[in-house]
């Protein structure tokens, strides 16, 4: 590929198997492993290894505990890395640099780097078969962080964590943020089964922070981090969080930090936020990691991360509107709480939809609690979307009107005409569903 366009470069990551675009059930499982991933990245002479990282698991909270630790990072005059997904508007967004989004040119630079390679070691080992769009991805961020030349890398995994093509990495901290039941054909119906999965990203010696977790997780994380020589800094027992996003504490071994104000809302976040900080405390310790106090205030300040709990409008003359990825029960539980906090209003309207592999039951009825006045159904452009109808007829088997609607654009446009000002439009169930609510309001890029 000598001559390479911003679109060749694109086709040529999507046009592969996309598992975040298909059903991902057994198939699924059958095929991931780390062999192509670890096989590309050592044909690109192993990029990852040329800065140091930070490896994010988790069901809830993991995107924006990777945004708040490399805005502290950032804050603290650091050249930064952040790979995460999935992207709301553009597939840019998923590989940053310095909270930049890669540029174009730069994508497909690097794609003309790595694709000859990618393609060689498919001819020379087909019974491993075809690289998939997101090993691809993955090798992609990590030679544009090294092209880059970052001080540091945070990576999110971006399902799972033992099989997850980022597992390559050998961090200077693993982090694992709320686990919960989800995408339960992958991982496992249980939270034992989840939390064995997720603490696959748990290497030998390589020091690990892990929010508070229930007891059955809990004992799956200490029992595989202790067999793995991986000192285990756990939520609730080795530092704690008390406040909220205007007014929070975070508590270590030694250390602590009160009167934090984030840039995110919710209870949540100061959860997110403890677990970013709690990172900062280990590579303090363990890597000399030299971060001011006043950086990490103004990181997790200055910390910016679409789609959660983002308010679309607001005014005195007209209905507010607020949309958050929110996409399973536990998630849906924590955003109905936000709301309730920091949402004051008269009437809710609700946008709901959910791709098909995720508990709408379970996110209906938390979401309940609200008490919305109708309830508008709708369909993300995205493959794996449930149908409009289903979701309309879930949310009326939970009590309470529903609607199905062409599309989220229209079905929050619509709710926006209904609400009338003091009233709230929520709209939720997942990212996908997040972006086109934001779309709706013409944001159609993180930066607008």
């Amino acid at each position: 590929m000598s001559a390479v366009t911003y679109n060749d470069a694109l086709a040529f990551l999507l046009e592969r198997t996309d598992w975040e675009r298909r059903s991902l059930g057994a198939p699924a499982r059958g095929a991931w492993n780390l062999d192509r991933p670890r096989a590309l990245l050592a044909a690109l002479c192993h990029p990852q290894q040329r800065y140091p990282s930070v490896h994010i698991a988790g069901t809830k909270g993991k995107g924006s505990t990777a945004a708040f630790l490399e805005s502290i990072l950032r804050t603290a005059g650091l050249r930064t890395g952040l790979y995460t997904q999935p992207h709301l508007h553009d597939y840019r967004e998923r590989v940053q640099i310095n909270g930049e989004p890669i540029a174009q040119e730069a994508l497909a630079r690097t794609v003309r780097h790595l694709a000859p390679v990618a393609e060689q070691l498919e001819q020379e080992t087909p019974d491993a078969g075809q690289l998939t769009t997101y090993e691809l991805g993955t090798a992609l961020a990590f030679q544009h962080f090294a092209d880059a030349g970052v001080d540091w890398a945070v990576v999110e995994v971006g399902l799972g964590g033992r099989l997850d093509a980022t597992n390559v990495l050998t961090p200077a901290v693993s982090a694992i943020t709320a686990l919960s039941l989800d995408h339960t054909a992958l991982l496992g119906e249980t939270l034992a089964a989840v939390a064995a999965e997720k603490a696959g990203i748990i290497k030998p010696c390589v020091p690990v922070v892990s929010t508070a977790q229930r007891p059955e997780p809990t004992e799956t994380l200490t029992a595989i981090a202790a067999e793995r020589d991986a000192p285990l800094t756990l939520g609730g027992r080795d530092f704690t969080w008390r406040g909220d996003h205007r007014a929070g504490m975070v508590i270590g071994d030694g250390w602590g930090y009160a009167g934090l104000e984030l840039g995110l809302v919710g209870h949540h976040q100061l959860e997110n936020a403890a677990v970013a900080v709690t990172v900062i405390e280990a590579l303090r310790a363990t890597a000399g990691l030299e971060v001011s106090t006043k950086a990490v205030r103004q990181g997790l300040l200055n910390v910016r991360w679409p789609g959660r709990l983002e308010v679309l409008q607001e005014g005195p003359d007209k209905p507010m509107v607020v949309c958050d990825g929110a996409h399973n029960g536990d998630s849906a539980r924590r955003l109905a709480a936000a709301i309730r906090d920091w949402f004051p209003h008269h009437r809710l309207y609700l946008v709901v939809g959910s791709s098909a592999d995720h508990d709408l039951a379970a996110i209906v009825a938390e979401l309940r609690v609200l008490e919305p006045a109708t309830v508008f159904a709708a369909a993300s452009i995205h493959p794996r979307a449930r149908p409009a109808e289903d979701v309309a007829a879930q949310a009326r088997k939970a009590g309470g009107i529903a609607e199905a609607m062409p599309s989220v654009q229209a079905a929050t446009r619509h709710a926006a005409q209904q609400a009338a000002p003091g009233d709230l439009v929520l709209a939720t169930g997942s990212l996908f569903v997040a972006a086109e609510a934001r779309a709706a309001f013409g944001r159609t890029s993180v930066g607008d």
